[in-house]
């Protein structure tokens, strides 16, 4: 019953992860207008699927045994209670937070269950030095890496379009419209008894609510809009199978440790609930990526994306402690920023919910340990 009961803590976690983080990788196509929210959560789905799956070829050098090993004694790490409380609990402040549209880290989430249920489990306490380099460390770095360089790169892209005589292009919309015709005095105790209505041409410029803006010009004898859009796709892509590939072998080794469950099965099992979470309630997160964050175009959602991917994929290889979800989001506050159309109370509210994912973690990490310490010890 406790196996079967871990099990499920677990897939919930993985379907948590899915729910606030699938669709991270292809928000700017959503917010661009490249693409509508079911075609980029489908794709966001099926790339973030296809990097699950492929640590089915990594999986003896990706699956670690999770545990807490450096801010918790190892004696702690293996308690049965501890690690459902760890677990059950980061899961409940990922979907917490996707409730209210709020994008933050799993692996933060993680460590604040950690720090909660460590306090009570051990008497040595836990290691504080070591949670600054796990927590503090990329909640500083990330977003300010990604902010920098959205900074730096949208300018020098926006020159070389400039150079390259792309131009944007704009709509004017033409159709009718019905006016009505009223009497231009209406007398006190008098009242209008029938309008005249008659059919009347418009014509209005369009604006991005009304028109998707596109790009004008020829880039290697192929359309510009084309040549952006098709890289775009690329890039959030790569982004979702990214993230893929590095957070399913972690909640997959939650459902190795102290079970019977395969490497294989653990690993699809989890792909199969990030899936399923990412479709059934990735929209309010998405809606806070996308469009409430910042306004932007095609070309500053390829920007901004761009970065995620380029330090995503980089930035562990020269160790630097960053998490793809301050990084997604700290390249859309750059976009915003350079642009000036940042949203600043939304932007407020996402670094609230950074700050708060720790404390939130370790309250029901350690509230959810007490009552599984008495029922399974």
């Amino acid at each position: 019953m406790t196996l079967v009961f871990a099990i499920c803590i677990a897939l919930f976690l993985a379907y948590a992860n899915g729910a606030n983080d699938n669709f991270k990788g292809v928000a700017t196509l959503f917010g661009s207008g490249t693409t509508d929210y079911r075609r980029a959560l489908l794709w966001g789905t099926v790339t973030t699927a296809a990097g699950s799956l492929m640590a089915l070829l990594f999986a003896q050098g990706l699956l670690a045994a999770f545990s807490g090993k450096g801010l918790v004694p190892d004696e702690v790490t293996t308690m049965k209670s501890f690690q459902m409380a760890v677990v059950f609990a980061a899961a409940a402040t990922v979907m917490l937070a996707t409730r209210f549209g709020f994008p933050i880290s799993t692996t933060h989430a993680l460590t604040g269950a950690l720090v909660g249920a460590g306090v009570l489990a051990s008497s040595s306490g836990v290691n504080f030095a070591r949670l600054g380099t796990s927590f503090f460390a990329p909640l500083l770095v990330s977003p300010l890496l990604a902010i920098i360089l959205a900074l730096v790169m949208y300018p020098l892209f926006h020159f070389a379009r400039v150079r390259l005589k792309i131009s944007r292009e704009s709509c004017v919309c033409v159709g009718c419209e019905p006016a009505s015709a009223v009497p231009a005095v209406v007398r006190p105790g008098e009242a209008v008894a029938m309008t005249a209505v008659q059919i009347v041409p418009t014509m209005t410029v369009g604006n991005q609510t009304s028109c998707q803006e596109r790009y004008n010009g020829q880039l290697l004898g192929v359309n510009a809009s084309t040549v952006l859009d098709g890289l775009h796709y690329l890039s959030g892509g790569i982004v979702s199978f990214a993230r893929g590939l590095n957070d399913t072998p972690k909640i997959a080794a939650i459902l190795l440790a102290g079970s019977a469950v395969s490497p294989t099965a653990a690993i699809t099992g989890v792909a199969l609930f990030m899936a399923v979470g990412g479709l059934l309630n990735a929209r309010r997160t998405a809606e806070t990526m996308a469009h409430r964050v910042t306004a932007m175009n095609a070309g500053q959602g390829f920007t901004a994306n761009l970065v995620t991917g380029f330090l995503v994929i980089f930035a562990s290889k020269l160790g630097l402690p960053v998490s793809t979800t301050h990084v997604s989001c700290g390249s859309l506050f750059g976009i915003g920023t350079v642009t000036r159309q940042a949203r600043w109370q939304t932007i407020a509210g996402i670094l609230t919910a950074w700050v708060t994912t720790l404390p939130v973690a370790a309250l029901l990490g350690a509230v959810i340990f007490l009552l599984l310490r008495r029922m399974i010890g």
